[in-house]
């Protein structure tokens, strides 16, 4: 290396350290001139010449030492249990709620007219949340006024709260369930015969997210049957009429929107969606 390069450097690294140096003794400096007076508030005497006491000393204090209480421990237990309900709340609502069998199914429509923006992933997520909240209402009515408003009252605890809410929640996913699914993981759990009311969440969920996958499948199928159809139509055409350079596609795309639109697509398909679950 070039010898003045080097030199360079050492007195560029030299002169980094003494400010580093200087600024930290600034720092020191400014820390004695704020203490200063308190330190002469403390030992200044007083009127009648006995010097006063010092001042009292700054605290701070982090921990769970203010948790003494059972009411305190009670209340900093709600306050987790509400954090992490709030963290499971997407979960709640994708998979047991009626949402996945929607979104999916509006997803295949999409799919199935080859449009890969239109409608874009926001509309039918805002779709499926509207839908849904239309669907569980009564669900959540029932949650309303047989858990949560008693509770808030205060006339019934917090464990017999989650087990009313549990109820038409239960109920509601049962209904939509397949016997042949309950039935697995009642067997996978080894689990003795047990009534609807009363079985586990921990069997009912599992069972209820497989069903809904395969309803929202069975129902996709049937919207791609007919759009299927058009472009073998279209295909077939185009070859008879030795247009093979033709993408069907460049056909069979306007055709699919115009049927789309003719028979009512949307609506068609929202009230098959309502109507699968009971409405």
């Amino acid at each position: 290396m070039n010898p003045s390069i080097q030199a360079y450097r050492s007195i560029g690294s030299v002169r980094r350290t003494g400010w580093r140096f200087s600024g930290f003794l600034l720092g020191i400096m400014v820390l004695l001139m704020a203490l200063s007076p308190l330190a002469a508030v403390a030992q200044a005497p007083t009127t009648t010449g006995t010097p006063t006491a010092g001042l009292p000393p700054l605290t701070l204090n982090i921990g769970m030492d203010g948790i003494g209480q059972p009411k305190d421990v009670d209340v900093a237990i709600q306050v987790l249990f509400a954090i992490t309900l709030l963290s499971m709340a997407p979960s709640i609502v994708l998979l047991m709620t009626c949402f996945s069998r929607i979104v999916i199914v509006l997803s295949f429509v999409r799919n199935a007219l080859t449009l890969q923006g239109a409608p874009a992933n926001q509309v039918i997520i805002g779709l499926s949340l509207f839908l849904t909240y239309f669907v569980m209402e009564p669900v959540w009515s029932k949650v309303q006024s047989n858990a949560l408003q008693p509770y808030m009252e205060k006339k019934i605890t917090s464990a017999q709260a989650v087990e009313e809410a549990s109820k038409p929640i239960r109920s509601f996913m049962l209904r939509q369930t397949r016997a042949k699914d309950v039935e697995l993981f009642v067997e996978l759990a080894k689990i003795p015969p047990t009534a609807p009311e009363t079985m586990p969440l921990r069997v009912v969920i599992p069972a209820f997210i497989i069903s809904e996958l395969r309803t929202a499948f069975q129902m996709g199928f049937l919207i791609f049957v007919p759009f299927i159809l058009i472009d073998i139509v279209v295909a077939t055409v185009l070859m008879s009429m030795g247009m093979m350079m033709m993408p069907p596609a460049t056909i069979a795309l306007p055709l699919k929107i115009l049927l789309f639109v003719l028979v009512d697509g949307w609506s068609l398909i929202v009230r098959s969606l309502l109507m699968s679950f009971g409405i």
